[in-house]
């Protein structure tokens, strides 16, 4: 880990108790979903769940990150902590958890047939875990000074099943979107749209902190910013942004069905 100035720690450490921050408030507000049909629970059940568990993650990494370094008063600067160095695997079991669990909520709050979303995830959460478990090796070739073929070579093949992803994504699963109402369909298509464009993050953040690695292990202040802030910035959008949409998908679909929890009742003549 290089050293920082205090504006670089700063906007690492702010935008980590952000994320704290925002992930505690969807959590509390996922469980509630006021207004939503019994039937669309176990969708913002999960939704909260991946919320609550990048609350805790993120309670953790913001610890860790705070303690791997100390400020020094006569350079003005932040150096580290050889002491306590800092975890980044929390990320990787956050998204272990987190990540399947996103695919989860998707399909629950389409409310499909056991058979037709048994199909669909059977692909996508094996896709989702092997991306991430190929990534990890990438990233601790990046921290740990590997070779140029590892860290790349990683990231190659970890963008493989994310291809599968967005495959099932933007091509099988476009005949069950067909089958929702009309007036949700919208929705579920710009949720879709969100993955692309939030999990895009994640391979970009990644590619700024491999270009600031060093042969000696060794990263650049500017790598190191890009690559927290920017998977911060994903994870945000990933889970609580998306967990927005799926509420919203199933506020629109209990309204249609006329079975909103809470609905004002129409006044009898």
């Amino acid at each position: 880990m290089p050293e920082l100035s205090p504006f670089e720690y700063n906007v690492i450490y702010n935008m980590m108790s952000l994320a704290v921050a925002t992930m505690m408030a969807a959590t509390a507000f996922f469980f509630i979903s006021p207004r939503v049909n019994p039937k669309y629970r176990p969708a913002m059940i999960v939704t909260g769940l991946v919320t609550f568990i990048a609350f805790y993650h993120y309670w953790q990494i913001r610890g860790s990150f705070g303690m791997s370094y100390a400020f020094d008063v006569a350079g003005g600067t932040y150096q580290p902590d050889a002491a306590h160095p800092f975890n980044d695997f929390y990320r990787y079991a956050d998204w272990l958890l987190t990540v399947p669990l996103l695919m989860v909520e998707l399909i629950a709050v389409m409310a499909l047939a056991r058979a037709e979303a048994s199909k669909y995830l059977k692909v996508l959460i094996p896709a989702v875990i092997l991306m991430i478990v190929l990534g990890y090796p990438g990233e601790a070739a990046i921290a740990g000074g590997g070779s140029s073929a590892a860290i790349w070579g990683w990231f190659v093949a970890s963008m493989i099943p994310f291809c599968i992803i967005l495959f099932v994504l933007f091509t099988q699963l476009g005949s069950a979107i067909d089958k929702q109402p009309a007036e949700a369909q919208g929705l579920i298509k710009l949720a879709r749209l969100v993955v692309l464009v939030t999990w895009s993050f994640y391979p970009i953040a990644y590619v700024i902190g491999a270009m600031g690695a060093g042969d000696d292990g060794g990263r650049s202040a500017g790598s190191i910013v890009g690559l927290q802030v920017g998977y911060t910035i994903a994870d945000i959008t990933a889970k609580a942004g998306f967990g927005v949409l799926i509420y919203l998908i199933a506020r629109r679909k209990s309204e249609i069905e006329g079975e909103v929890t809470g609905a004002a009742q129409p006044a009898v003549a």
